[in-house]
């Protein structure tokens, strides 16, 4: 990978695989990308939505229904991914996630582990199919999105924020081994986000959560993300953690 060019496409030659890419931040950051000029390799559980995305996104781009919580998926878009970018993709961003809400005496242990498989576990799986040969070539840049839940604890969140806090971790082990091999980890960590993920707790908007015009959007985290991603090679944002004004 050679330094970001200087021209109003700065990932232009690049391409970034995106989880959870039909919808929400993941198809803002898809947009986004698209935009500085990458290629795109989207994944998501919703063929149709990611269709729409990519055409959004203009041509050139891959399409892949998987869900990152089954290894055979994983290993499935892995080949896909590998075949049609030449080798391990250039930009990684591990975007997929739920968010549930309830008391620890309420909590489901089946939610909880669920919360867990998809919030960690399955960007571990995507990381593991891809680190290696980053690792090899001497380049990779994986962006981990985040949230402020992975610092700062609020009631309900039992299951969110465990998931979240595993994430930053695996972040910063990624970010300390990886030193020195020419791939770079990068964290995002926003407020909450104006997306359909707010659809399950409408009734608490405005009252023990924020209402929603006071979240950020899913364009200010995919700016987040460009801006990460198109630092020259010698510069690694180790973490950027976002708020409403």
């Amino acid at each position: 990978m050679t330094g970001a060019p200087q021209t109003d496409a700065p990932l232009a030659g690049r391409t970034a695989l995106i989880t959870g890419a039909s919808r929400g931040i993941g198809a803002a950051t898809a947009r986004a990308l698209a935009n500085a000029g990458a290629r795109l390799a989207l994944v998501a559980r919703g063929e149709d939505a990611l269709h729409a995305v990519a055409r959004a996104c203009g041509e050139g781009h891959l399409v892949v229904a998987a869900d990152c919580t089954r290894a055979d998926d994983v290993a499935r878009l892995a080949s896909a991914v590998t075949e049609w970018a030449g080798g391990a993709p250039d930009i990684l961003i591990n975007n997929a996630g739920i968010y549930p809400r309830a008391t620890l005496v309420d909590q489901d242990p089946d939610e909880f582990a669920a919360t867990l498989t998809l919030n960690l576990a399955a960007p571990f799986r995507v990381l593991h199919a891809f680190l290696a040969p980053m690792r090899t070539r001497g380049s990779g840049h994986v962006v981990s999105i985040g949230t402020v839940a992975d610092r700062n604890i609020w009631p309900m969140n039992g299951a969110y924020s465990a998931s979240k806090y595993g994430l930053r971790a695996l972040h910063e082990v990624l970010y300390a081994e990886a030193r020195g091999s020419g791939v770079r980890a990068t964290l995002i960590a926003p407020g909450a986000v104006d997306t359909d993920i707010w659809q399950a707790h409408e009734a608490e908007l405005g009252k023990s959560l924020s209402p929603r015009h006071r979240m950020l959007r899913p364009d200010d985290v995919a700016r987040a993300v460009l801006y990460a991603v198109s630092q020259p090679p010698h510069m690694n944002v180790h973490e950027l953690r976002l708020s409403p004004a």
